[in-house]
């Protein structure tokens, strides 16, 4: 009996690893295509052939010029410009802290959203700038001649930082304009962005929040949705007059169709499609998770404090939202890279990509151990990752009490230097610490769960050291937790100001715990952290000539990563079969009550009063979002889409969770950006918002 057993279990072990290796071996002829590399064309280098080979449309110079002038960014999106009286049109998010600003008092502009009936009630944004790029010139020559001269990776990287300064000052003092270098192929490319910026944005319109964000945080990142996250500002000029414009995108009367082509004009955000196969695969393994973990935490915390007391609900629901969009994006990047197939796309890229260096004298004298030397760098980073991110005090994610315990250790430290070493140290500094900090403000039950997150994180992570020991004297992480919260003075005006006294030496013999543990540790953790540092500036080193090798090979033939600066991007509107089912390309107003029905005890999809009160003229088969193929990214939020006659059509706003792979690679299968439609838009402030002096702006294309 044990001898057939025996050949049973070899025989059911062959046939796994027959199986598993069968099921694998496929991904050997899996192919790389230059579409994987995505769509995110610069305006330096306009894609004129490749919209003509892919779309039999050759666009003109002036075409790129106005998509150019007429697309402008705000802090964090995008935005454009749509009538030559300066309107803006952007999303509902993007707009939301600048709602905030201008609400008065016994106003709730979030719950009952704002309409200007007249130029006079658009409301000034304090504090808020919009940039136009004016400005593209190509200064590649000049920082990588400083890259070179360094001898060493760090002196390197310090004399092209150095550089792109002078390039960035320089400019700026010669237009007026605002400078940026730019880095295209990780340092392949560099050009100067200028921007004209214009301070003087003021609101005109923006829907209640509950509309504008219709579907919560369950239909984020999700399609089939049925969003109105639209706003329109509006851009006045040094007189106080609205700004007028040549340049700014006419409304289209049609809209978007199924299989038609659509173009979207905005900046998306940092992508890392030219990364290794080991920069990947630490993003993988290592400090995504990583990242993922301190989401989670936070998420949890939230979630558990609105729970326990709903009252708060308000207090806590936008920092949630914050986070379980963090949380989205970085599961949605992290199942990518675990998705066989889409790395072994990667691979067959940098396969490809060795063969041609290695095949090139030139090439191979230069770069073929570039690829090896930055696997080295991974392998050393994931060694001490785990100990420097203990030792990291200040990210999100980690208890503001440890982020201010450091700045404190830090300057007495400082304070300890010679006068002729205190290179930060001055009593601006410690004014400043004050002035942030005293008195200490911190929530105790959000910093308790955070406190036993990093506690825990110390415990493990630092488990070696003596002073881990000395931070835990036999207490559990929950007692510890609690018995700093209790204990702490530093919560305590004057117990803080005796810290500061006498050149601050009484912070040295502070028996806080977490003072003590901060203080102790110092010089470990400056050691750990710089050597990271270290790495990091080694890899920065390599990553730019592993950039310079690629645009050596591909030239422009091939986009650059996303650096938050303007694009345009191309595609089709079209659905994607997802759960086993098919999206429709474009959704209506039907689906959107559909919604509010359905989920009858859900707050994410309760619609606004004015919503349940429409009249007869407002058309429930309007469209209200759809999909395209477009590369967008993080960044693109309020970015225009728009057709072949630069006509807006849609306002991209989302994506869905099979496009947050485009961090690392693009593909058209099922990821897909979301927008509103332009019918959706115009049929919601015609009938529902009665905004009718918007309305005739929107379709005239100037103030009526």
């Amino acid at each position: 009996m044990k001898k057939i057993f025996l050949i049973f279990s070899i025989l059911f072990y062959f046939q796994i690893s027959y199986t598993q290796t069968k099921s694998e071996s496929w991904l050997d002829t899996v192919k790389f295509s230059p579409i994987d590399n995505g769509k995110m064309w610069v305006f330096d280098n306009p894609p004129k052939d490749y919209f003509y080979k892919t779309y039999n449309f050759m666009p003109s110079d002036s075409w790129f010029e106005i998509a150019r002038l007429s697309a402008i960014r705000l802090p964090g999106c995008s935005a454009s410009i749509i009538s030559e009286d300066g309107l803006i049109m952007t999303n509902h998010h993007c707009a939301r802290g600048s709602i905030g600003k201008v609400t008065r008092t016994g106003e709730n502009l979030s719950e009952n959203g704002f309409y200007a009936k007249s130029l006079s009630e658009e409301r000034k944004i304090p504090g808020y700038y919009v940039d136009q790029l004016q400005l593209i010139e190509d200064v590649t020559k000049e920082v990588q001649e400083a890259f070179e001269k360094g001898k060493t990776d760090e002196e390197k990287v310090q004399l092209r930082n150095k550089k792109i300064s002078e390039i960035e000052s320089r400019y700026s003092q010669k237009t007026g304009l605002i400078c940026d270098v730019i880095t295209f192929y990780n340092g392949g490319r560099y050009s100067v962005y200028g921007y004209k910026r214009y301070t003087d944005i003021r609101l005109v319109f923006a829907p209640e929040t509950k509309i504008g964000f219709f579907g919560g945080d369950y239909d984020n990142f999700t399609y089939p949705r049925y969003d109105m996250d639209m706003s329109f500002m509006r851009i006045y000029d040094d007189n106080g007059k609205p700004f007028k414009t040549k340049n700014y995108f006419k409304w289209s009367k049609d809209g978007a169709k199924e299989n038609d082509v659509v173009f979207v004009i905005g900046n998306p955000g940092k992508t890392n499609r030219y990364n290794t196969i080991s920069q990947l695969e630490f993003n993988r393994d290592v400090a995504y998770p990583y990242t993922l973990s301190l989401l989670n935490n936070m998420v949890n915390i939230y979630k558990e404090l609105i729970q326990n007391d709903p009252e708060k609900k308000y207090v806590y629901e936008n920092s949630l939202f914050g986070v379980t969009n963090s949380q989205k994006v970085y599961t949605g990047i992290l199942n990518g890279l675990m998705d066989s197939y889409l790395m072994a796309k990667k691979k067959d890229f940098e396969r490809n990509l060795k063969q041609k260096v290695f095949s090139n004298i030139e090439l191979r004298k230069k770069y073929a151990n570039l690829w090896d030397e930055i696997s080295k760098i991974q392998e050393e980073k994931s060694k001490i990752f785990a100990e420097v991110s203990a030792f990291n005090f200040k990210v999100n994610g980690k208890s503001s009490y440890f982020a201010y315990v450091y700045d404190l250790v830090n300057i007495a430290y400082m304070s300890r230097m010679p006068d002729n070493n205190k290179l930060y140290y001055n009593g601006k500094l410690l004014d400043s610490l004050k002035a942030n900090y005293l008195p200490l403000r911190f929530n105790p039950e959000l910093e308790k769960g955070i406190l036993k997150f990093q506690l825990k994180e110390i415990k493990d992570n630092l488990r070696n050291l003596k002073e881990t020991e000395d931070l835990f004297k036999n207490k559990s992480i929950e007692e510890l937790s609690e018995y700093i919260l209790k204990n702490t003075k530093l919560n305590d005006l004057k117990e803080l100001n005796e810290l500061f006294k006498d050149n601050c030496e009484k912070i040295f013999s502070s028996e806080d715990p977490v003072i003590k543990f901060v203080v102790n540790t110092y010089y470990k953790a400056n050691e750990i952290r710089d050597l990271y540092k270290e790495l990091l500036q080694k890899e920065d080193a390599k990553v730019q000539l592993l950039g310079k090798v690629i645009y050596e090979v591909f030239g422009n033939n091939i986009p650059p990563d996303g650096t938050f600066t303007l694009r345009i991007t191309d595609g089709v509107v079209k659905g994607f079969e997802y759960n086993g089912t098919i999206a429709p390309p474009i959704t209506t107003f039907y689906g959107m009550y559909d919604r509010y029905y359905s989920f009858t005890n859900f707050d994410s999809w309760k619609l606004p009063e004015r919503w349940l009160k429409y009249s007869k003229d407002f058309d429930l088969s309007t469209p209200v979002n759809f999909v395209s193929t477009c590369d967008t990214y993080g960044g693109n939020s309020g970015s225009p889409a728009v057709n072949k006659n630069l006509e807006i059509v849609g306002l991209n706003f989302d994506r869905n969770i099979d496009g947050m792979s485009r961090e690392f690679i693009y593909t058209s299968e099922k990821g897909r950006n979301v927008m509103v439609h332009s019918k959706g838009i115009l049929e919601a402030l015609e009938d529902i918002y009665h905004a009718d002096r918007l309305v005739k702006e929107i379709k005239a294309g100037k103030i009526q």
